[in-house]
C-alpha cells in the first residue's frame, strides 16, 4: 500500500552517490515496513537495516508505530515485520497498555506467539540459560491474551521443536484459560499431549515411514495419497501452490489435476488465500522443466489466478496514457531473502505486469544503461514477466531511470501517468548532467497533468525526486494492494491518515 505526504526538501546522496531527497520519518518507516525482509540487501546489510528501523521507531510517535504494525498485519498481510515492530516499540514505550493491545492484535496465528519471543531473545542478544528472562509486563500481558485466541488444532499445527516452544511460552506468560475446555488444552501443551493435527506434511511424513516392497508400489501409494488429499479438500491454497510440481511428478490423474486447476483459478479462493503476487511466479517457474504434457493446463490456471489479483486494481480507459517502466539494474537482481530465488526485479516485473493488465493505452519497457520499450499482451501476466526476464540483458544493468523521462521529452510525447518499479537508487551513469528530478520539472511544462509514481521495492529511505512537488508520489510494497493507493492519491487521500485513524 502507499501514501503521499508533505514534501521534504532536504537533499542527500543515495547509495550510488546521486542526489536524492529525504523522506519524513513516517514515510521512511512505512516504506521500510512495506518491503519488510530484514536480511542483507545489495546496498544495506541486515544489521544496518535493523539499526535504521530502531532509530525510525524512536523518531515516530508510539501510536503511529502501533497502528502501522496493525496496518501491516491486517491490510498488507505481512507476518514478521509486525512482530518486530511490537518488540522494538516495547523497548522504548511503556506504561499505557498500547504494546499489550498491539501484541494481541497482530498475533493471528499460534506460531506467532513463539515467533515474537524468538525475535525478543534475538533482539536482546540473550545468551544465558534463561534467554527470555525479564520479559516486559506489556509483552507478557499481550501474549497471555493471545493464548485465548486459538484452539487445540491451531496450537498443535504450529507446536514445533524450535528454540522457543509453545510450552516455554505458556510457562513464561502464564495465560488464564477462558473456560475449562481451554484449561484442558493448556494442560496438554504442558504435557506435550496435543493431538497430532491433520496436515499434508504429517500425512506424507507418516506415509514415508512405511516400508514398500518395490519403488513402483511406493510411487503408487504417494500418488493415491496426493489424490486423496486433493479430492477431500484438505489441501489449502498455499499448500496446493507449493506442491504443483509434486502432483505432476507423482502422476496424479487427469481428474485430480483438473480439480487442482479449478481450485487455483477460483476467484474466491485466490482472494481468501492472501498470496503475495510473486508466489504465483515462483510456482510458474517451478513447472518450466517438468516433463509432463499437462503442464500447460496448470500454467493457464496460474495465469487465471494472478489475473484475479488484478481485478480490484483501478483500471484506466482508452484515454489514459500510461508508461510502465521496470528497473533492471544490478541492485534489482538481488534475492529478497537468503532462501528465496525471487529477486527485487521479479517483484517489480510482476507488479508492473499486473498494472499493465489494467491499462488500455500503455507503453511498457525496462531501463538499465538504456531505456527500451517492450510490447507485450494485456493479460498474460506471468508469461510477460518471463519475456522481460529473458530480455533483461538488452538494456544493461545501470540505473538510468532518467532516460524514461528524457525519451518522452525528446519525442514530445504527452502521457498521463509514468509508473516506475525500482529500488529508487536512480543515477546517471553517462555523467551528462541530466537528473530525473530536473527532467520531470521540464516534462511537467509539456504535460502539466502528468503524474509520476515511484514504486519503491527496497525501502532504502530516499527518493530520487522531491515528493509532492510536480505530482510525484512514492508507493512502497510487494503486494497488489499497493495499487489501491493510486486511486486514493488521485482523490486526495493519504495512507498515513488511514493508518492514524485505525482503532487499536
Amino acid at each position: 500500500m502507499k501514501f503521499n505526504v508533505k514534501a521534504i526538501t532536504a537533499k542527500l546522496l543515495n547509495h550510488e552517490g546521486e542526489t536524492a531527497f529525504a523522506l519524513t520519518p513516517q514515510m521512511e518507516l512505512y516504506t521500510m515496513v512495506a518491503v519488510s525482509a530484514l536480511n542483507d540487501q545489495f546496498y544495506e546489510n541486515a544489521e544496518d537495516k535493523l539499526k535504521r528501523l530502531r532509530k525510525l521507531i524512536e523518531k515516530n510517535e508510539a501510536a503511529f508505530v502501533a497502528r502501522l504494525a496493525v496496518y501491516a498485519r491486517e491490510q498488507m498481510h505481512l507476518r514478521t515485520i509486525p512482530l518486530v515492530l511490537v518488540v522494538e516499540l516495547g523497548k522504548v514505550h511503556r506504561g499505557d497498555g498500547v504494546v499489550a493491545k498491539l501484541v494481541a492484535r497482530v498475533i493471528q496465528r499460534a506460531d506467532e506467539i513463539t515467533e515474537l519471543l524468538a525475535y525478543y531473545q534475538l533482539a536482546n542478544k540473550r545468551t544465558q540459560v534463561k534467554k527470555l528472562n525479564k520479559l516486559s509486563k506489556q509483552l507478557q500481558k499481550g501474549l497471555a491474551a493471545s493464548f485465548n485466541k486459538f484452539d487445540e488444532y491451531q496450537f498443535a499445527k504450529y507446536d514445533r521443536a524450535n528454540q522457543v516452544k509453545l510450552r516455554d511460552a505458556l510457562f513464561l506468560v502464564h495465560p488464564k484459560a477462558k473456560d475449562d475446555a481451554q484449561q484442558v488444552i493448556f494442560d496438554k501443551i504442558v504435557k506435550n499431549e496435543l493431538k497430532t493435527p491433520y496436515t499434508w506434511e504429517v500425512e506424507l511424513s507418516a506415509l514415508g515411514q512405511l516400508a514398500f516392497n518395490t519403488e513402483a508400489v511406493r510411487s503408487k501409494a504417494f500418488k493415491e495419497k496426493w489424490e486423496e488429499m486433493i479430492f477431500s479438500n484438505k489441501l489449502g491454497y498455499m499448500a496446493t501452490l507449493r506442491n504443483l510440481r509434486n502432483f505432476l511428478e507423482a502422476g496424479i490423474s487427469n481428474e485430480a489435476l483438473n480439480k487442482v486447476c479449478s481450485y487455483l483459478s477460483d476467484g474466491k479462493a485466490v482472494t481468501s488465500s492472501r498470496q503475495l503476487p510473486f508466489r504465483f511466479l515462483s510456482a510458474y517457474r517451478e513447472l518450466k522443466d517438468v516433463k509432463d504434457g499437462r503442464v500447460g493446463n496448470i500454467l493457464e490456471a496460474l495465469e487465471a489466478a494472478i489475473l484475479c489479483s488484478a481485478l480490484n486494481i483501478p483500471g484506466y480507459d482508452d484515454n489514459t496514457r500510461v508508461v510502465v517502466a521496470a528497473d533492471v539494474s544490478g541492485s534489482m537482481q538481488a534475492a529478497i531473502s537468503p532462501k528465496s530465488k525471487v529477486q527485487y526485479f521479479d517483484i517489480g516485473l510482476v507488479l508492473a505486469m499486473l498494472l499493465r493488465s489494467r491499462c488500455r493505452n500503455v507503453i511498457t519497457g525496462m531501463f538499465g544503461n538504456t531505456w527500451k520499450t517492450i510490447n507485450v499482451p494485456k493479460n498474460n501476466i506471468l508469461s510477460n514477466v518471463e519475456e522481460f526476464r529473458r530480455r533483461e540483458g538488452e538494456v544493461g544493468y545501470s540505473t538510468n531511470g532518467y532516460l524514461v523521462i528524457q525519451q518522452l521529452l525528446n519525442d514530445s510525447q504527452i502521457v498521463d501517468k509514468v509508473m516506475m518499479f525500482t529500488d529508487c537508487q536512480l543515477w546517471n551513469s553517462n555523467n551528462n548532467g541530466y537528473h530525473i528530478n530536473t527532467l520531470w520539472k521540464s516534462y511537467k511544462k509539456l504535460a502539466p497533468q502528468a503524474k509520476l509514481y515511484l514504486f519503491d521495492l527496497a525501502g532504502h529511505g530516499q527518493s530520487p525526486l522531491q515528493l509532492e512537488k510536480n505530482d510525484v508520489y512514492l508507493v512502497a510494497g510487494w503486494s497488489d494492494k499497493i495499487f489501491h493507493a493510486l486511486q486514493a492519491i488521485e482523490e486526495g487521500g493519504n495512507a498515513i491518515k488511514r493508518i492514524e485513524n485505525l482503532n487499536l
